[in-house]
């Protein structure tokens, strides 16, 4: 199961955007705020398409996204690779180790 550079991309920004909020992320906050140069219904498509392969769930119709354990897992695996300092990394490993 790969991911485009386009869907890791909104992986990390809903990621980020629902660790500050708890709040479901829009495909409109997501297009407001980061401009992804992207119609909305592309935007909403790419993220059907992490809902599918289990990265986000979205809690009723209506609703935005939320991350799932596997969606966590890949950013945290992610930033644990990306070379960030090694106290981030520490912190981060140990918070999500049960995932």
């Amino acid at each position: 199961m790969v991911l485009t550079k386009r869907q890791e991309k909104i992986l990390d920004k809903i990621i980020n955007e629902y660790i500050l909020s708890a709040v479901p992320v829009s495909s409109s906050l997501l297009n407001d705020k980061y401009n992804f140069d992207l119609s909305p219904a592309t935007l909403r498509i790419e993220m059907q398409r992490l809902t599918e392969q289990g990265f986000l769930c979205q809690p009723h119709t209506s609703a935005g996204r939320v991350p799932t354990d596997k969606g966590y897992r890949f950013f945290v695996d992610k930033v644990l690779n990306k070379g960030s300092n090694f106290k981030i990394k520490r912190r981060i490993a140990e918070e999500f180790k049960d995932l």
